[in-house]
């Protein structure tokens, strides 16, 4: 099958950033004291395994075996997690924890979106429905602020 670089490189990326949601996600829910909040966070979870599951094919088919987050990055997310769920409000330190999150998935998968304009549509629409999840996640968890 012939690819080229960029959607290999924005495949790795997305694989990295939905993986990193996964961790996040993982650190958080058995934390949160609301009933509807676990199942927000346990719906995303499942999208987002979802998510992982699909590019993992997609990186197989192209004989790569994707990208995990960098190490310290996801030390540095789990200990603020676990400091911030350590408050008086669980509920209201995860929904900020996972939106911030969010955020910063947005951001950085638009960032690589732009860097490799090349990549094949298919992984550009991948990028849209990651960027959904997201948005779609940070609303819902608004009205636990």
């Amino acid at each position: 099958m012939n690819v080229n670089d960029d959607t290999i490189k924005l495949l790795r990326e997305c694989d990295a950033g939905v993986e990193m949601g996964i961790k996040t996600l993982d650190n958080v829910i058995d934390d949160v004291e609301s009933d509807e909040l676990r199942k927000i966070l346990e719906k995303s979870r499942e999208t987002h395994c979802k998510l992982k599951g699909n590019i993992a094919e997609k990186l197989g088919n192209y004989g790569d075996d994707g990208k995990e987050p960098a190490a310290m990055a996801s030390f540095f997310a789990k200990v603020k997690s676990e400091v911030k769920l350590m408050s008086e409000h669980p509920d209201v330190s995860a929904a900020e924890l996972i939106i911030d999150g969010c955020n910063m998935g947005i951001r950085s998968i638009y960032k690589y979106f732009n860097k490799y304009p090349a990549a094949d549509a298919e992984i550009k629409r991948l990028v849209d429905d990651i960027v959904k999840e997201e948005e779609d996640l940070s609303v819902k968890l608004r009205k636990f602020l």
